[in-house]
């Protein structure tokens, strides 16, 4: 089974409940896009599934290509093929990107394997250049001091060079000016094919111009209420969530 699939998925912060029996199956070779107003749960979703400590799961399953996903360390799902793209992406003071992707990569090789140094750093540089980074970027420390810009294109940069089976894209939009939009989507785009399924989590209809949906689903009240094909987000941003919301109103 070539899918992220999420069943009947309840997730907690504290004694509050976010996600309540969330489903959605995001199959390998597609890019599906969550939008939602704030509240609704959608970057709880990303970080449950990622594995944050600060989130609960109550109830449901989740899996990767049939794997069982839930209950293990945050390390294991990524070794798994998941990955997540944060809407804030933290600073590592004292680790630079050229290092920190390289034990990322390491990490993932079997017992013994070791990383060429050479094929690494001709990799590196050609993702570099199709994202427009400097390649002096390899001896910055993460995102220390970076742009709203730089940092999502350093996440875009991991994404590329990591390879992963799934990503999650949680509002990677966020803080980007129309340029740095375009090189985000542009490098998202040239990993598109059939190895990789992408949740894109967004307010926002403009990157779904740039990053075009199979599949757009609207997330409410901790799970999805409606799907549809990308004309779905050319609609809630004409129209805005209300009309969702009164669409709901009479099963209440």
């Amino acid at each position: 089974m070539s899918s992220l699939d999420i069943r009947n998925l309840s997730v907690s912060i504290g004694d509050k409940p976010i996600l309540k029996d969330f489903t959605l199956s995001v199959p390998k070779g597609q890019v599906h896009a969550i939008m939602g107003p704030n509240g609704t749960g959608k970057s709880t979703l990303a970080k449950a599934l990622a594995g944050h400590e600060d989130y609960t799961v109550t109830g449901g399953e989740a899996f990767l290509d049939g794997q069982p996903l839930l209950g293990l360390e945050p390390e294991a799902r990524a070794r798994l093929g998941l990955f997540l793209a944060f809407q804030y992406p933290s600073e590592i003071p004292g680790v630079s990107i050229a290092n920190f992707l390289r034990a990322a990569l390491q990490a993932r090789l079997p017992e013994g394997g070791e990383i060429v140094a050479t094929a690494y750093y001709k990799k590196l540089h050609e993702k570099m250049d199709l994202l427009k980074m400097d390649r002096k970027f390899t001896a910055r420390s993460i995102n220390e001091g970076f742009s709203g810009g730089e940092k999502k294109r350093c996440e875009i940069l991991q994404m590329m060079l990591l390879e992963p089976q799934y990503a999650i894209m949680d509002e990677t939009d966020s803080g980007l000016d129309i340029d740095a939009l375009r090189i985000v989507a542009e490098g998202v785009n040239l990993m598109r094919g059939p190895n990789l399924g992408v949740l894109v989590i967004t307010h926002y209809q403009r990157l779904l111009d740039y990053i075009v949906p199979d599949v757009v689903h609207v997330m409410w009240d901790g799970r999805i209420v409606k799907s549809g094909g990308k004309e779905l987000a050319l609609e809630l941003e004409a129209r805005g969530y209300d009309w969702v919301q009164k669409e709901l109103a009479p099963a209440k």
